[in-house]
């Protein structure tokens, strides 16, 4: 029987130890986030109009970046993994398997799962890849390998307060975008799902100077901008990307019975002369190791190892790995 070599099990990025953030690429990219359509390639999702909206909100939303039957079955592989019946809410309510440093994450549904097949078919996707491309005007990207939410509604013993937070210190001025996939329809805003700020992303500079300076770096005192947060409604199968300046977070799943269900996914430029990255995110892939981090508690079950194969990959998810290059 042929022994499966192990890369040594590396901190992919330590720089989400104690703080929010996916640890998967680097906490910022050293080339800058394209600020004009004129830099880089040309666009082949966004249209103009997008990449204005994108400009000046700070998030846009890629409708059809999945085939939805594939975000659906995405969502159903999702049921299985956390054991839970999508039809029967008695069975939705469970304590978590393990503590949450972040707390405001806790009940909020986050599904410790990184590397099947399932989570790397959305993110091998042609038009899912073409959209970061047209963000960051380079096709040579890597995707962070991050998990899923399944979101319940409120229900007493099981609550969580809605927020706004930072997953880097918008002071930093971080070289980052961050991405939500949709595996289910979120048309209805009392359901819960992703909240922003693009007020507050506009006018950053201005507003600190009204904020003390020993203020959280994370969390915003959102005061006066209470009329400004936009809960952004998606369909299954939609790909929205935010500006990691932005300001977001989950909202509060108010409805009587739905479900908020999502896969978190993002881009940025390939790191190809960073070993270490690279060889603990294909390590990541091959042996299905979960991030350690602030935010990420992984799953004691250890199901993605005993339960699953590695998922298999195309020629553009070998490249969006770093198991090959660009």
């Amino acid at each position: 029987m042929q022994t499966q070599t192990m890369v040594p099990t590396m901190m992919a990025n330590q720089n989400h130890t104690d703080k929010p953030g996916n640890p998967s690429t680097a906490t910022s990219s050293q080339i800058k986030l394209r600020t004009s359509i004129a830099d880089g390639n040309k666009l082949s999702v966004l249209s103009e109009e997008d990449w204005a909206f994108w400009i000046e909100n700070g998030y846009v939303i890629i409708k059809n970046a999945v085939p939805r039957e594939q975000a659906l079955a995405t969502a159903q592989f999702l049921w299985e993994f956390e054991e839970k019946n999508p039809n029967n809410p008695e069975t939705w309510y469970t304590a978590p398997r393990a503590e949450m440093q972040m707390k405001e994450l806790a009940g909020t549904g986050m599904v410790e799962v990184y590397n099947n097949q399932h989570l790397w078919n959305n993110r091998q996707m042609q038009r899912v890849h073409d959209a970061f491309a047209d963000i960051w005007g380079t096709e040579k990207l890597w995707v962070t390998i991050d998990r899923a939410n399944l979101n319940f509604p409120l229900r007493e013993g099981y609550e969580y307060k809605a927020f706004i937070h930072w997953d880097y210190d918008p002071e930093t001025k971080p070289q980052n975008v961050q991405g939500v996939l949709a595996l289910a329809d979120q048309t209805d805003e009392n359901m819960g799902g992703f909240q922003c700020i693009p007020e507050l992303f506009r006018t950053y500079n201005t507003w600190k100077l009204t904020q003390p300076e020993d203020r959280n770096r994370f969390k915003p005192d959102t005061t006066g901008f209470e009329n400004d947060f936009h809960k952004v409604k998606m369909e299954a199968g939609d790909l929205l990307i935010f500006n990691s300046s932005q300001p977001h977070g989950i909202r509060a799943n108010n409805s009587k019975d739905k479900v908020r269900m999502a896969q978190y996914i993002s881009m940025m430029p390939a790191e190809e002369d960073n070993e270490g990255l690279k060889n603990w995110r294909v390590n990541s892939w091959k042996n299905r190791i979960a991030p350690e981090g602030y935010a990420f508690p992984g799953d004691p079950r250890n199901w993605e190892q005993t339960k699953y194969e590695t998922a298999e990959l195309t020629d553009l998810g070998k490249k969006l790995l770093g198991l090959e290059k660009w």
